[in-house]
């Protein structure tokens, strides 16, 4: 399992890749389902804690494994079957999503995430054996990753109300695992694939807002038929994907695969975009179930549910791509944006509004855009 050649021609995501995300669309789909019941529960507080630990849980095992395929993925058998295993740990991950939620009961999460990682640090080990150049990396990925995951199961035998506290002090730890790792001799990860990959992360958590909202207008229209209310939020949550799809989509990423640096800012910021990106749609299903019934959260709790999500992923897009050379409109464009989403929960009709203050930013920067392009072309 030696490390893959960094330049190599037309290296795409693979079937097994592709295999392996359709298991983080089932973990994506629950975290997003639980968090949109607890918070029509009212119970914000626990119900993001736990958003957040349990999707920093599903993100991670996927970034630690897109990483290790993109440098050293040779598709032997070997290779194959720890795939499979992960995707095993992925599945016993989400079925421990509902306890997590409901009971702050951690435990089948973590039995699935060990069984995740397991799989990695074996994975490392081989990469060890066989790519002399780059084994002090691979040996201190496969100790980081162990040394954590002993953290995470005696955090499982901790009181529901510590959990918390040990997240604060592992997650860090995760994530500082790649550093220490990687400046030993960094790995041949593919610049190409490793964008290609993201995006299909990101096609994922937009897929799941889809689904969740689409699911809840079924459920109400099934038992009511549309009214003017729906048709405002299905219209206003749609122009909100798709606007959050062109913002992502619009610029190239490679100019922040370059560095080291820039690599590990790029990569970590997108744990609050997909975050983000899955929590609208529990926003959009939470605003589609409460148009026709009661609920916990107050008007305005169920605007923000949708506006402050919207606005971490945009403010966390403008903080990737912001230059200080920038005209005005590309660096104060998405703030101004951003705070007038989070002022729109407190209308009549929050989903529409931020869904058309979007649309409206692009229409403007498209309208620049091709301006300044004509000016090239003149």
């Amino acid at each position: 399992m030696v490390g893959r050649d960094r330049g190599e021609d037309h290296r795409a995501s693979t079937p097994l890749e592709l295999f392996f995300d359709l298991v983080f669309v089932v973990a994506v789909s629950h975290a997003s389902g639980h968090l949109q019941r607890g918070l029509a529960e009212g119970r914000v507080g626990s119900s993001l804690a736990s958003y957040a630990l349990v999707f920093f849980g599903i993100w991670w095992a996927w970034v630690n494994f897109t990483w290790f395929a993109s440098a050293y993925d040779n598709d032997d058998v070997f290779f194959r079957l720890f795939v499979f295993v992960t995707m095993t740990g992925a599945l016993i991950l989400a079925a421990g999503i509902g306890p997590a939620f409901e009971e702050r009961d951690y435990t089948i999460t973590v039995i699935g995430y060990v069984v995740m990682r397991i799989a990695l640090v074996t994975q490392w080990v081989r990469a060890a054996r066989d790519d002399p150049e780059r084994r002090a990396t691979a040996y201190r990925y496969a100790v980081g990753v162990a040394f954590c995951q002993v953290g995470w199961v005696a955090a499982s035998m901790l009181p529901p109300d510590r959990w918390l506290w040990a997240a604060i002090l592992l997650a860090p730890l995760e994530l500082l695992v790649p550093v220490w790792a990687e400046s030993a001799s960094p790995t041949t990860w593919h610049p190409e694939h490793i964008e290609e990959r993201y995006g299909l992360f990101m096609i994922i958590v937009l897929g799941e807002s889809v689904l969740a909202a689409s699911t809840a207008i079924q459920s109400v229209t099934a038992d009511g038929g549309l009214t003017g209310q729906l048709v405002a939020i299905a219209a206003g949550g749609l122009l909100i994907l798709f606007s959050i799809w062109w913002m992502y989509f619009d610029r190239p990423e490679k100019r922040f695969l370059t560095t080291t640096r820039s690599v590990f800012v790029w990569g970590y910021m997108h744990f609050l975009v997909f975050g983000s990106v899955a929590a609208i749609g529990a926003g959009l299903a939470l605003s589609i179930e409460t148009g026709s019934r009661s609920a916990e959260l107050s008007s305005a709790g169920v605007g923000a549910a949708v506006a402050v999500p919207v606005a971490i992923t945009i403010l966390c897009l403008w903080a990737l791509y912001v230059n200080v050379s920038d005209p005005p409109l590309r660096r104060f464009g998405i703030p101004v944006t951003a705070a007038l989403a989070i002022s729109a929960a407190v209308t009549p009709a929050p989903v529409l509004v931020i869904g058309l203050l979007l649309s409206l930013l692009l229409a403007v920067k498209v309208m620049v855009r091709l301006g300044v392009d004509s000016e090239i072309v003149a």
